[in-house]
């Protein structure tokens, strides 16, 4: 329980619920939308369950095994990185795809790893069970952080070789252990072409009706023990104690649907100054510093085939949070987010002063938010452009700052290309600020006020912008190493960004702890003030369970969307004029022509493509499977819909829809298309 005297009881469709409460929280529910699973088989403590064919695949997405022989079935942007690294010009996969057709022609993904979840603990007695209830926030995160520390070197020498993470619910108000095991040798097995993987790309993105045939699988390896082993010829497939079974039967709206992963973040506490500071600089900001960025990145993209493999995958990385940023401030404004926030505030506020005591302090939580989001204002609009359109924006400065993998770093970097996005960012920055860096200083005086001449004299003369001139540093002394960074021009502009940080830093960091008691008030607060509601907890990319039906969807009035779409409308999307978001292969077109759609097509006689449910995910959700009452995998979840992009901050039932490419559609292409049948014989298929 998240606290004492707190109810729990499931409501239809909101809500990613915690694992080791499905039994006593949520299995009644889920039995009335139609699931026929028992608790126990979702989520056993003492036994193998749905669970444990469930993964982290990568630093933020989800990954489903679905064979005894660890085969992972992935969305295709999940695992358009790591293609992304072994692509190059000769061997282009994410133009072409890539099917392995046996193990040894599967490919090892350098740095990529899997976590399986192996055990799930409820710790909050063990971390807050001693603090007393009237503690300031500077003595509640103390006593939270030591307790954490011994909880964890106990679980390590418990579980040796574990992964053991304590994060926070309810806004530090309870606590759960995870204890997981960490696969690092994983292994790309096929990927369709992006023409299918990312049919659609940028203008389709968050929207529906969608075709695109987002998944890419990979496989886990292990030791000859099976347990976690760095990458070897000698591993072998990891051997699964649960998998996925898959079914061809369809879906029809109304159908159960469940969705199990790693929903990465939501803000559904979210209150009305918050969402000011949001809609007013958080968003505008990002929106207008990476869109800039983008239109540069694009153009140099399409000129050149070796520059668009370098920034294939970051560019998409960016535009999916920079498109993210403009719906979600377009859905909080177009469906009153903030004067419902505000009418929940005001009914806390007046139950806080007539229920409360003062030294409890309620009564404070939601002045101590506001005040955490206005006295910080401005130094926080600078620390996010100072991040945006430099430390994330400019690759250079990157250089200087860290890189955890300097070769690949400069595999995928191209120096004309940060040089354009930099002589932009220089421009915007001083465009929208006054507090500059220092290096806007070495600009007036030495090149005339001139950004762009400066930009051109720092990658002319800094010995980063290339891997060559990198090793050539590298390689001298350690003393005339540091010499010769530390007089490099990119030095100079780190340093100076650096600094900057460093002096807006303290008034950032006095209002944290503001917003950190706050926040655990109010949402203690709005707990206590209504126990009979069912309060689920933000997303925190821990494993979680949503649930609900296939469902259309009316996004204005007199319009209706269909649950489900087909090969039909990937062909009236084919756009010769767009070749880079609408192209359709020749082999698809000629299998569409005969109609060559085998055992997948539906009981129309179509081949479906992608649908929708009614479950609640977020980003980290990217790769979760889609199962029916029966627990099978129907389809891969990788979207929601652009009606509902404030769900993050709100949940809106009648339009938030996930959306999903139909497994159907997964295994036409694998066989059908790209001939890998050999794949289809690890399935079970139902």
């Amino acid at each position: 329980m998240a606290l004492v005297g707190v109810s729990f009881t499931a409501v239809a469709d909101e809500g990613m619920w915690l694992l080791p409460y499905i039994k006593k929280m949520n299995s009644k529910d889920m039995k009335a939308h139609g699931c026929k699973l028992k608790a126990e088989d979702i989520y056993s403590a003492e036994k193998s369950s749905l669970k444990d064919a469930i993964v982290v695949f990568g630093g933020g997405c989800t990954g489903e095994i679905v064979s005894p022989e660890g085969l992972l079935f992935t969305n295709h942007h999940c695992g358009y990185s790591a293609i992304q690294k072994l692509s190059s010009v000769e061997h282009d996969y994410l133009k072409d795809g890539f099917w392995a057709q046996n193990n040894a022609e599967e490919l090892p993904a350098e740095g990529l790893s899997v976590r399986f979840v192996r055990h799930i603990f409820d710790v909050t007695a063990d971390i807050v069970g001693a603090i007393p209830s009237t503690a300031a926030q500077a003595e509640y995160e103390q006593m939270v952080a030591a307790a954490k520390q011994c909880l964890i070197a106990d679980l390590e020498a418990k579980y040796p070789g574990m992964q053991i993470i304590v994060p926070s619910f309810f806004g530090d108000n309870q606590f759960f252990a995870f204890v997981y095991e960490v696969y690092p040798d994983v292994r790309l097995v096929g990927t369709p072409p992006s023409s299918i993987g990312k049919f659609g790309g940028d203008t389709d993105n968050w929207m529906w009706p969608r075709h695109t045939g987002d998944f890419s699988i990979f496989r886990v390896y292990a030791g000859k023990d099976n347990r976690p082993a760095a990458y070897s010829e000698e591993n072998v497939p990891y051997k699964a104690d649960k998998w996925l079974d898959i079914s061809l039967k369809g879906i029809e709206e109304g159908d159960f649907g469940m969705i199990m992963g790693f929903p990465g973040s939501t803000e559904r506490y979210m209150t009305s100054s918050e969402i000011d500071y949001m809609l007013e600089v958080d968003n505008p900001q990002r929106i207008y510093i990476r869109g800039e960025r983008q239109k540069i990145l694009r153009e140099f993209m399409d000129a050149d085939q070796a520059i668009r493999i370098k920034y294939d995958s970051k560019y998409a990385q960016s535009a999916n949070y920079w498109k993210n940023s403009i719906g979600m401030s377009r859905g909080i404004e177009k469906l009153d987010v903030r004067a419902k926030k505000a009418a929940q505030e005001a009914a806390f506020q007046a139950w806080a002063e007539k229920n409360t005591l003062p030294e409890e302090r309620f009564v404070d939580a939601l002045s101590l938010i506001e005040r955490s989001q206005t006295e910080s204002r401005k130094e926080n609009a600078t620390i996010q452009y100072l991040s945006e359109a430099f430390m994330q924006s400019v690759e250079l400065v990157q250089t200087v700052l860290g890189v955890r993998d300097i070769e690949q770093f400069y595999k995928d970097y191209d120096a004309s290309a940060d040089r354009a996005v930099a002589k932009r960012m220089f421009q915007i920055y001083r465009e929208n600020n006054d507090l500059l860096p220092s290096i806007y200083a070495k600009i007036d005086s030495e090149f005339g006020g001139d950004s762009d001449k400066y930009v051109d004299w720092l990658y002319d003369n800094s010995k980063l912008t290339t891997y060559e001139d990198f090793l050539a540093v590298a390689s001298l002394s350690e003393e005339e190493q540091q010499a010769a960074f530390q007089n490099d021009p990119a030095t100079e502009l780190a340093k100076s960004i650096i600094d900057l940080y460093r002096e807006l830093a303290p008034a950032v960091q006095k209002t944290a702890p503001l917003y950190s008691e706050g926040h655990r008030l109010y949402i203690k607060g709005l707990m206590m003030m209504q126990p009979e509601k069912a309060w689920a907890s933000d997303a925190n990319f821990t494993i979680r369970l949503t649930y609900g039906n296939v469902l259309p969807y009316s996004p204005a009035d007199g319009i209706v969307y269909n649950h489900y779409t087909t090969l039909d409308g990937v062909m009236a999307k084919e756009d010769p004029t767009n070749p880079v978001e609408f192209t359709v292969p020749e082999r698809l077109k000629e299998l569409y022509a005969k109609k060559d759609y085998g055992r997948y097509a539906d009981k129309n006689g179509d081949l479906p493509v992608a649908f929708l449910v009614n479950c609640d995910i977020t980003g980290g959700n990217s790769g979760s499977p889609v199962m029916n009452a029966k627990g099978q995998l129907i389809g891969l979840a990788f979207d929601g819909n652009w009606e509902a992009m404030s769900g993050d901050v709100a949940f809106e039932p009648d339009l938030q829809r996930t959306i999903a490419v139909d497994i159907r559609y997964v295994l036409f292409i694998i066989e059908k298309y790209a001939g890998a049948n050999w794949l289809l014989n690890e399935l079970t298929i139902k």
